[in-house]
C-alpha cells in the first residue's frame, strides 16, 4: 500500500479538503492512466482514518489509525481490485490500477472485479466501526467492474450504509455505467505539466525522461514503469517496422514479437498512429518526436479517409487484445492493415 506524494498533486490536495466539511459518500476520481490518482486516493483514505490529522488535511503517519493502515489490516479499511492486481507484490503496486503482473498462479487470475468481491463488503458494512469512526471502501479501477459487479455496487451507492465512504478511481468515466456517475462526487485529478514531470523523472534517476514521457503522452508513473520495464528493445524494433512499412517486415515483427503483450503493441500502434494524424493535419508530434523525418514521410503519403478508419480500427482492436486466439495472428492482422494504408 502507498501513500506517495507526488509534486503535481499538492493543488488538487488543498481542493480535496474543501469536501471535508460535507464529505460526500462516494467520490470517484478520475483522469490519464499512470498520473497516481490511486495512491492520492489512499493518501486521502488514510487521512480520512487518521486520529490526528495534519493541517494540511494529511494523516499524521504515527497514530495508531496509521499503523494499521500502513501495515495493511486498519479495521475500517477495503480495498477492491481484481485478482491480477492482488498478484503484485506490494513494491509493485501500480498508482492507476494498470502495471505489469505476476504471472506465477497456476489459474490465471482474473481482470476483472467481480460480484462475489462487492457482496462481500456487506459484512464489512453491517458491524461496528472502529472507535466510532468511519469506514473506507477504496475500489480500482472502477472500469473492472463487471456488469453483475457494476450493479450490486450501484444498490449499494443508491442506499449508502452510514459513516461509510466509497473512493473510487478511473482511467476513462466513459467506461462507466452513467447510474453510477450520477451517484459519485467527481474529482479530476490533472496531467502534471511537462517539467514537473521532467524533473520528478530525474530524480528517479530516469535517463532521457523527455523521450519516455513524450512516450506515454505525459504521464511521469507510466514513463518510469516504461524505462524500468526493460522493453526498450522491443519498443524500438516495433517502431522501426511502423516507420518502413512492409509485408515482409510486418510478418518477421509479428513472429519475433508474439509473445510480448498485446495490450502493449496495440497503444504503440494506437500512439504512432495519432501521431501520424496529427502530423498530417498540423505538423505537430506527441508521442515519438525520435521518429519525425518518418513520421512526415508516411504523413505525405497516406490518405485522411484511409487514416480516419486505421484510427477506428485500432481503437476496436485494443477491446480484444487482453484475449486474442493467436497472438501472432492477431498482429500480423493489425500490421498488415497498417502497411496497406501506404502505396
Amino acid at each position: 500500500m502507498t501513500t506517495t506524494k507526488y509534486p503535481w498533486q499538492d493543488e488538487a490536495w488543498t481542493q480535496l479538503q474543501q469536501l471535508r466539511a460535507r464529505l460526500p459518500h462516494a467520490i470517484l476520481f478520475h483522469g490519464s492512466e499512470g498520473i497516481g490518482k490511486t495512491a492520492f486516493a489512499e493518501r486521502f483514505a488514510q487521512s480520512l482514518l487518521c486520529q490526528a490529522p495534519l493541517a494540511d488535511g494529511d494523516a499524521c503517519g504515527t497514530c495508531d489509525s496509521c499503523g494499521w493502515f500502513s501495515q495493511h489490516n486498519h479495521p475500517d479499511y477495503r480495498r477492491v481490485r481484481p485478482e491480477i492486481l492482488e498478484e503484485e507484490s506490494a513494491d509493485g503496486d501500480d498508482a492507476d490500477g494498470d502495471g505489469k503482473k505476476s504471472a506465477k498462479a497456476a489459474k490465471t487470475p482474473s481482470k476483472e472485479i467481480k460480484i462475489d468481491q462487492i457482496r462481500a463488503l456487506a459484512d464489512f458494512m453491517n458491524i461496528s466501526t472502529h472507535r466510532q469512526g468511519m469506514r473506507i471502501v477504496l475500489l480500482y479501477p472502477a472500469e473492472a467492474l463487471n456488469t453483475m459487479a457494476a450493479n450490486a455496487l450501484l444498490k449499494t451507492l443508491e442506499e449508502p450504509p452510514p459513516h461509510t465512504v466509497f473512493l473510487l478511481v478511473c482511467n476513462g468515466l466513459d467506461r462507466l455505467l452513467p447510474t453510477i456517475l450520477s451517484r459519485c462526487r467527481k474529482f479530476a485529478l490533472p496531467m502534471p505539466s511537462w517539467q514537473q514531470a521532467l524533473a520528478w523523472l530525474s530524480a528517479e534517476g530516469i535517463t532521457q525522461p523527455d523521450a519516455w514521457l513524450a512516450e506515454q503522452g505525459g504521464a511521469p508513473l507510466a514513463a518510469l514503469a516504461m524505462a524500468q520495464s526493460g522493453s526498450r528493445e522491443i519498443l524500438d524494433e516495433f517502431l522501426s517496422s511502423l516507420a518502413k512499412p512492409s509485408v515482409d517486415g510486418a510478418l518477421k515483427t509479428a513472429e519475433r514479437l508474439q509473445k510480448t503483450p498485446m495490450v502493449d503493441l496495440v497503444a504503440w500502434m494506437q500512439r504512432w498512429l495519432y501521431d501520424v494524424f496529427s502530423m498530417k493535419l498540423s505538423g505537430t508530434i506527441r508521442y515519438y518526436p525520435r521518429y519525425e523525418k518518418d513520421l512526415a514521410g508516411l504523413a505525405r503519403q497516406v490518405e485522411l479517409p484511409n487514416l480516419l478508419r486505421a484510427l477506428k480500427a485500432v481503437n476496436e482492436r485494443r477491446a480484444i487484445a487482453e484475449h486474442p486466439l493467436s497472438a501472432r495472428l492477431f498482429i500480423e492482422d493489425m500490421l498488415m492493415d497498417y502497411v496497406h494504408l501506404f502505396p
